[in-house]
């Protein structure tokens, strides 16, 4: 029987009922180059051996995989695990598909590589592509982002990207993706849009989900040597997805591992005060492509809120709403105080300062593990929080009202 990653998503880019491609008619000749020429260097021994060297010699792969044994200590139950992509070059596990987007550019004879960045940690990653292949690069960033994420705006910048200020709507994620495919449809000829995570038409959620692999192909050999078997549980943080996807996708055919996306719950459940998408969403179509969204009275995208710029979308990748309806993963979702405590505890615990996205799941694991003694949960720890400090401490202090 073929497996999971071999016969999803089908040619026309869908997941079940979720994916596609919606385009403006000018935009369709571009989006199957880029799909004609991913399948066809994604086969390519050269490509994948070039991959390779850079993962190896430049992005420093693979990353190890840590045992939490003072946080396990301190929650009690399950034994706590994480994917350390925060070692991973840039800090996060962006640079796994920003290089392999610069590599497919690089032999589609693009000269320039754009996209959109809310964290800024896929800013950061797809400038350090551009820089290591010698391409300009255009990073759109929402103004209330730019003002929380200052080091990677000051990152992007030393790598010599363009940071193009967003000032309308919510001035954020899904604002930064609509002001880029603005500007792409000026370049498309010369420019390649290296859409950040599992989202947008096809073929980006399927070429995302297929370079963040290697985060799940490490993992399960590197759990297996450790400790024998298999995790009993998968978290990993989801806004758009790409990081759960990753690590998803080495377990998928595993049956007996439980996979957990864990969505931003934010500071309420009315709308407007949390992005946990598939908590509150439904089904609609949005920057080109069909999945679950949050929407508003009106029908439109809602505003979201989130302490994790990087969640900060209304909308999740079509894969994971499929693996949603067909019950393959368990969506769930932490609160910005359970972040907050995450984000201390982690740091405190084991002298590792998480990005305030990877916080929600490790928020979850250490909710969950005292329910679940004698069993294992894995966490994708997709980032780290040098991004994230100053914000927090000038915000929040140093924990003090959390504990």
């Amino acid at each position: 029987m073929a497996s999971y990653l071999k016969t999803t998503p089908d040619a026309q880019g869908y997941f079940g009922t979720y994916g596609g491609a919606m385009l403006p008619p000018p935009l369709v000749p571009h989006f199957k180059d880029i799909t004609d020429a991913y399948l066809r260097i994604s086969k390519s021994a050269d490509y994948i051996n070039e991959l390779r060297l850079i993962r190896k010699h430049f992005q420093g792969r693979p990353t190890p995989v840590s045992y939490l044994k003072n946080l396990s200590d301190a929650c009690g139950g399950a034994r706590l695990y994480a994917k350390r992509e925060d070692l991973n070059h840039t800090g996060a596990h962006k640079l796994n598909h920003c290089m392999a987007e610069g590599l497919l550019a690089r032999h589609m004879g693009k000269t320039k590589l754009m996209a959109e960045t809310g964290a800024g940690q896929h800013g950061v990653a797809l400038a350090t592509a551009a820089a290591y292949f010698g391409m300009e690069c255009e990073i759109h960033m929402g103004e209330d982002d730019i003002a929380k994420e200052a080091p990677n705006v000051t990152r992007m910048k030393l790598l010599g990207a363009e940071v193009v200020p967003v000032s309308f709507g919510g001035r954020s994620l899904k604002e930064a993706v609509d002001s880029c495919f603005e500007s792409y449809l000026k370049q498309a000829d010369t420019a390649l849009f290296a859409i950040g995570s599992v989202v947008g038409p096809h073929p980006f959620p399927m070429m995302v989900r297929d370079f963040q692999h290697v985060v799940g192909v490490e993992a399960r050999e590197q759990f297996l040597e450790m400790t024998g078997e298999l995790p009993d549980m998968v978290a990993a943080c989801v806004g758009g997805g790409s990081n759960a996807m990753g690590i998803f996708s080495g377990f998928i055919d595993d049956e007996g591992v439980a996979l957990f996306g864990v969505e931003p719950l934010g500071s309420s459940s009315n709308l407007g005060d949390h992005a946990a998408t598939m908590t509150y969403g439904e089904d609609g179509e949005l920057h080109g492509f069909r999945s679950i969204l949050l929407k508003d009275p009106q029908g439109a995208p809602a505003e979201v809120h989130t302490i994790a710029s990087g969640l900060h979308y209304p909308g999740v990748g079509p894969e994971h709403a499929h693996l949603h309806r067909t019950g393959r993963a368990t969506y769930v979702g932490a609160t910005d105080t359970e972040c907050l405590r995450a984000f201390y505890d982690l740091s405190r615990r084991e002298g590792i300062i998480p990005a305030l996205e990877s916080a929600h799941a490790v928020a979850f694991a250490m909710r969950e593990a005292p329910a679940n003694p004698g069993k294992s949960i894995l966490i994708n720890l997709s980032g780290r929080g040098d991004k994230d400090i100053d914000y927090v401490t000038q915000n929040h202090g140093f924990g003090e009202n959390l504990r």
